[in-house]
């Protein structure tokens, strides 16, 4: 905090005058309604052979971190921003992080801007990288562009000199969008959870969060530009610290391709499978009873992306080389391979420093991942928390969901609003049920009936537990099995009739459904 007081908040005119100045440039930024880091914006324009001039323009954050001071030292230790419900733990302090490196509207900004010259397939024909600054000409918001884009006339009034770049952006993002679609990029569609918080802090709401056609246009920029970097880079034979997603491994792969064969889909593979062949059974099971359960098994037999000094490819993008540009203000890598490029510019990339970066940017790609896992997690417990917070005052309410994972001791259903509960084994109390882990399927011995992913569920809200992050349903066809109890405080609860300790035995072994 020493360090950032010292920080000026003028740019000096000589840093200015060495850079290319794009003042001018109708340049926007499109975020969410409560972002306040804006690391990142763009500009298009249309070219005289039916191509377009992307320009992807990030916040150059390398010029005031500087390399192995305070500031440097303790972005690396935090290696990421995490985004909690209500509010952010920042990489960087805020005077960085939502003012002198944020591109918020007409203000000049320091940035690194990548300009990509892209035909009418998509196909990146000619680039280049440079040390600039801009002057946001708005702050946009994916609702504003949406409403824009789907002909919402108080607002396309209201930004009226800026539609016809919204629906040229638009224009050139279906046509990246296409391209990454016939390579094989996998796009999954799973729901994301927004959690609304009244002024105190506290759950009030939890929504699906909106992916419309503005963040895809966004997402879309963002790809061509990373990648556009990792390949120029790579061609230089320059240290960068990459991310890379290593294609799944043969085990998972063959119990992945088991399941979908044993469910009668056509799926080609022997030690490996492409991910063009993922995205086309993607296609192929899209609006059919199947496409929860292999979506979701398809995923889960994907390894995890993380970061590498070392070129793997991405394999659920498709993409050859891949790399985080686009960030810089809430992730450490970012920050990396801003400085390697600002270095590379400069020409002063000589083989001390190659040297020093082959080895830091071997250090900071497994920090970062480390710290992108736990940043990862502390998002996700905290949302289980907001998410119980929420449901508490439901308990004893029903509610009509969709199995999303079937485990040896039960099942877990997701209701709309993307809240998940367990269902327990012992809940599941018209039958004993056996766990058939190859096919994800939980078979009544008696009665025939099968629980599996995809299917639906009525269920009631029975405990929630928020330290625990626990939501715990049982389901409503079990109702008959429970019996209404007076506590010592003479309130009425209910709780399961006991098994017999044979069933419970019975319960604690895995087996499987014979074919």
């Amino acid at each position: 905090m020493e360090e950032v007081a010292q920080i000026s908040d003028e740019i000096p005119q000589e840093e200015l005058a060495r850079r290319k100045d794009l003042s001018d440039m109708t340049i926007v930024t499109i975020d969410g309604e409560d972002a306040k880091d804006l690391d990142d914006a763009v500009s298009i324009e249309k070219q005289e052979n039916s191509g377009y001039r992307l320009g992807v323009h990030i916040a150059d954050v390398s010029y005031y971190v500087k390399e192995n001071s305070e500031l440097d030292r303790e972005a690396l230790r935090r290696g990421t921003s995490v985004y909690l419900v209500d509010s952010v733990v920042p990489m960087l302090p805020k005077k960085l992080s939502n003012g002198l490196c944020s591109l918020n509207p007409n203000k000049i900004r320091l940035t690194l801007s990548c300009f990509m010259e892209i035909d009418g397939n998509g196909a990146v024909l000619d680039y280049s990288i440079e040390e600039t600054f801009i002057k946001s000409a708005a702050r946009m918001t994916y609702k504003q562009v949406h409403e824009i884009l789907d002909g919402d006339m108080a607002t396309r009034t209201q930004f009226s000199k800026l539609v016809p770049t919204f629906e040229l952006m638009r224009e050139l993002s279906l046509i990246l969008r296409d391209k990454r679609a016939r390579r094989g990029s996998i796009d999954f569609d799973f729901p994301e959870p927004k959690v609304i918080t009244n002024d105190e802090g506290v759950a009030v709401d939890i929504r699906i969060a909106e992916n419309t056609i503005a963040n895809r246009i966004i997402e879309e920029f963002m790809l061509v530009a990373n990648e556009t970097v990792a390949r120029h880079m790579h061609s230089l034979e320059l240290p960068l610290v990459y991310r890379v997603h290593e294609p799944p491994s043969e085990e998972k792969v063959q119990r992945f391709v088991t399941l979908v064969r044993n469910l009668n889909y056509k799926f080609k593979a022997k030690k490996d499978v492409s991910p063009k062949a993922m995205q086309n059974l993607l296609f192929k099971i899209k609006d059919t009873p199947h496409q929860v359960l292999l979506s979701t098994m398809m995923l889960r037999s994907l390894m995890k992306a993380r970061y590498s000094h070392e070129n793997l490819g991405h394999y659920g993008l498709a993409a050859p080389y891949y790399c985080h540009f686009t960030s810089p203000i809430r992730r450490y890598p970012d920050l990396m391979v801003h400085r390697i490029l600002h270095e590379w510019i400069k020409g002063s990339l000589d083989e001390r420093r190659i040297a020093l970066y082959t080895k830091v940017t071997q250090e900071a790609a497994k920090h970062s991942s480390d710290a992108e896992v736990a940043a990862t997690d502390a998002e996700r417990q905290w949302v289980d928390y907001k998410a119980c917070e929420y449901m508490e005052s439901l308990v004893g309410n029903e509610f009509v969901g969709f199995i999303s994972s079937v485990t040896s001791f039960g099942l877990f259903v997701q209701l709309p609003n993307t809240v998940e509960g367990l269902v327990r084994m012992v809940d599941l109390a018209d039958d004993y049920y056996e766990y058939d882990e190859e096919n994800m399927i939980l078979f009544g011995r008696r009665t025939g009936r099968e629980y599996h992913i995809g299917a639906p569920m009525r269920v009631r809200l029975a405990k929630v537990n928020k330290d625990l992050g626990q939501i715990d349903f049982v389901p409503v066809e079990a109702t008959a099995k429970y019996e209404e109890v007076e506590s010592d405080d003479g309130r009425k609860t209910k709780k399961t009739k006991k098994s017999s300790g044979k069933g419970q035995k019975r319960r604690s072994r895995k087996t499987r459904r014979s074919k």
